[in-house]
């Protein structure tokens, strides 16, 4: 886990369509336990090199690296800090989500991505809409993505995360999809088809072993 990876990680959720002009960000697990890799701001996720990455330490201070940590740090220091056995997090501003949690209902598992949850709903992050720029803010997103590999942030966007970057990465991606295909389902009318719980169960390990998210990750990283 390294710079490196904060770097793929960011071009591969640009390639998903998850960029925001300069907003959004990845950070990944520093293996020497100093704090995350995650990019400066004022940078895209698709311009995002390894000069524009920073190392932030647990207590949100630039240990290398140019500037000022983003604000919103605290939503990977957090979560990570909660979390020991995670390597990485993600937020985005992706438009799916934001617009499918403004609808507040159910997200169902319509398609292969929805299963990720296994039948059940993606939490969701209601204690503000706005940045989560504090180490409150960030527990609280942490205890409210739990052990679930991603979460909507109602009037904001969303969190994932993962054991591994290409998790995290995908695990964001895929939950994106679900929301995007549910919204173009129910454009066209009520929903009236999808997986119950066991089928839904069934799907996730399928569909979403580790093999299968390094497959979608190596795919992103390689467009």
């Amino acid at each position: 886990m390294s710079r490196d990876d904060a770097v793929r990680a960011s071009r591969a959720l640009a390639a998903a369509g998850q960029g925001d002009m300069v907003w959004g960000h990845v950070a990944v697990r520093d293996p020497g336990g100093r704090g995350i890799w995650i990019k400066a701001p004022g940078w895209g996720l698709e311009e995002v090199e390894p000069g524009d990455v920073q190392l932030v330490s647990f207590d949100a201070e630039v240990v290398e690296g140019d500037g000022t940590p983003h604000k919103e740090c605290h939503i990977h220091l957090e979560i990570l800090r909660a979390r020991p056995e995670l390597n990485c997090s993600v937020h985005t501003h992706a438009r799916s989500a934001v617009a499918f949690a403004a609808l507040d209902v159910p997200l169902l598992p319509v398609s292969h991505e929805a299963t990720i949850f296994g039948g059940a709903d993606a939490p969701r992050f209601t204690t503000t809409g706005g940045l989560v720029c504090t180490p409150a803010l960030g527990r609280d997103l942490a205890a409210c993505l739990g052990d679930a590999p991603a979460a909507l942030m109602p009037k904001h966007g969303l969190v994932a995360a993962g054991e591994t970057v290409p998790e995290a990465v995908m695990h964001a991606v895929l939950l994106d999809r679900a929301c995007e295909v549910q919204l173009a389902a129910m454009a066209a009318g009520p929903i009236r088809t999808y997986s119950d719980a066991d089928e839904a169960a069934a799907k996730r390990a399928q569909c979403w072993p580790r093999s299968q998210l390094e497959a979608g990750w190596e795919y992103l990283t390689r467009k």
